[in-house]
């Protein structure tokens, strides 16, 4: 039982007002639905949460579970119907909380005491933790139900894993869907769920949002606890909300964000919060002039593999047919860029005609050196974590990689984590690049007098999913390609991308903004009237409403 549902009212009571027909109006259409839309249907008496919830379960059924699949939820809460009812047995003028009966997807990076924590990982198929994570507790204190865990790329990284294999984007099931919140953001894109909660170490946010037509948040680092989710890279691993409105992932920023003492870099936040993230979000915003007044700078980077091309024809080792292979590549990739930059031109068209500035192509300075990248805390941050589980399938990071289960993709890329340590004169460098980073941004940010970085999450849609994803450690994959999500984690700083339209072949675009550090009150509101101005959300047509 989880620990914030009781269930006061006797069950023959509870029958009988479902009998009398208070619980058994017609159920709102969950297709779009935004919390506001739910909330108001509950208190009217048009819905009761059993009847939301048990749509979102038949939408599970309908396009996760049968047929061709999403593959995008991992297990479903076999409780989640009793916690319903735990709430319909309150008077509609008492609700539990701010997200009273908001069913949420959580990543499967998150400690549920109820429910198996896999970590995507067929190694942690059957572990079940002996905790909620600190985020789980404020959702559930806040009357929000977990609905289903989500599937994830395996231990953080990408969209594939041995627990479950490959998720699919929602838009197109043969392309990506990103990662590694990979589950969430096909599964709330398709509306098997109100709003979602992913984890971003490197983009996994807001990258799975960007090609899911979605909202995502990455906060600021020490702003949401992370008490409850093993880590990745702890000077990076964020929680945020993955939602199909801005005003939606305001509302659950409000719920999850604060100091906690379990995760002491939450200390930060303490004087850093509003009285409500909402409250930064426009009444009602115009079409015109919605933006008048902020400023934003475009960063650009330009992708192209022209000299990898060069240096390959210059190659005498490769045969004609390698560089052959590698022409029509770069071909490809150019044809798939153009089209993501032109959604990115007009997105960047329609902030200026809302009325912001648009200070075009800034640079961040590069930093001294090379590194700002971090592999030195993964092996020791999994060993601490793992060492607080008891009943934890292994002990260690370097049992995990032994095991020979881990998906071969991702193993090679985690192998190299592997002896490494923070006492490492090399991790010094990282930090202070990083610093000087920070301050590079800032003072880009200061002499333009900007409010926000702008770019597309990636500039280009999401690519096609390789055959041998699941069993060649170097699949024929162009996972990430155009992505720019690297800069916000680095820096700590907070990011938002929120849907900028579909390319010509119908696949999703985000537009993403960076701010300073706690400024997601600033991102949050100037992301809803570029939201509310444009409508590019759109739901995918593979997940339509069921009949």
């Amino acid at each position: 039982m989880r620990a914030r549902f009781a269930f006061p009212v006797l069950t023959a009571l509870l029958m009988t007002w479902v009998g009398a027909g208070t619980l058994s109006a017609q159920p709102v259409d969950v297709m779009e639905a935004t919390i506001t839309d739910v909330q108001r249907a509950l208190a009217s008496g048009r819905l009761s949460c059993r009847a939301l919830v048990q749509q979102y379960l038949d939408r599970i059924d309908a396009f996760d579970a049968q047929g061709p699949t999403f593959n995008s939820i991992q297990h479903r809460n076999a409780r989640v119907l009793l916690e319903a009812d735990s709430l319909d047995a309150l008077p509609r003028t008492q609700a539990r909380g701010p997200l009273h009966c908001v069913p949420v997807l959580l990543k499967d990076q998150v400690e549920t005491r109820d429910m198996p924590t896999t970590y995507g990982s067929a190694l942690f198929r059957d572990f079940v933790p002996l905790r909620d994570a600190t985020i789980v507790e404020r959702l559930e204190a806040a009357g929000a139900i977990i609905l289903a865990k989500t599937t994830m790329g395996e231990f953080a990284g990408r969209y594939v894993g041995s627990a479950a294999g490959i998720v699919r984007n929602a838009y197109d099931p043969t392309r990506n869907p990103s990662g590694s919140s990979a589950g969430t953001g096909t599964a709330v894109a398709a509306n098997l769920g109100l709003v979602g909660i992913g984890e971003d170490t490197g983009g996994s946010i807001r990258g799975p949002a960007a090609v899911n037509a979605l909202v995502g948040l990455r906060p600021t680092l020490g702003l949401v606890s992370v008490f409850g989710m093993m880590p990745a890279n702890p000077t990076q691993d964020v929680l945020g909300p993955m939602t199909r409105t801005v005003e939606d992932a305001a509302r659950v920023l409000d719920v999850i964000a604060g100091y906690d003492p379990r995760d002491p870099i939450t200390a930060r936040s303490v004087g850093q919060r509003p009285a409500s993230y909402r409250d930064a979000l426009p009444a009602s915003a115009q079409r015109t002039n919605a933006l008048r007044g902020v400023r934003v700078g475009v960063l650009r980077t330009r992708r192209d593999s022209v000299a990898d091309l060069r240096a390959a024809r210059r190659d005498s080792t490769l045969s004609a047919d390698s560089v052959a292979r590698l022409e029509a590549r770069v071909r490809a990739r150019h044809v798939e860029f153009a089209k993501g930059l032109a959604v990115f031109e007009r997105a960047l068209g329609e902030l200026r005609a809302l009325g912001a500035e648009v200070v075009d192509s800034l640079v961040v300075p590069p930093v001294p050196g090379r590194r700002v990248g971090n592999d030195f805390e993964t092996e020791e941050a999994t060993d601490a974590y793992l060492a607080q589980h008891p009943n934890a399938p292994v002990r260690t990071f370097k049992e995990i990689m032994l095991a020979g289960v881990v998906n071969p993709w991702r193993a090679r890329s985690m192998i190299q984590y592997v002896g490494k340590t923070t006492h490492d004169p090399d991790y010094l460098t990282v930090l202070q690049n990083r610093e000087a980073q920070r301050t590079a941004v800032l003072a880009l940010m200061a002499d333009h007098q900007l409010d926000a970085l702008v770019y597309a999450t990636y500039d280009a849609a999401p690519t096609r999913i390789a055959d041998d994803v699941l069993t060649n450690p170097r699949p024929d994959d162009e996972y990430g390609l155009g992505d720019n999500r690297g800069l916000s984690p680095t820096l700590g700083f907070p990011a938002l991308t929120v849907p900028a339209g579909f390319t010509s072949d119908a696949l999703p675009i985000g537009l993403e903004l960076l701010g300073r550090p706690f400024s997601e009150a600033r991102l949050l509101g100037i992301g809803h009237a570029y939201e509310q101005a444009t409508r590019h959300r759109r739901p995918p047509p593979t997940a339509p409403a069921l009949r």
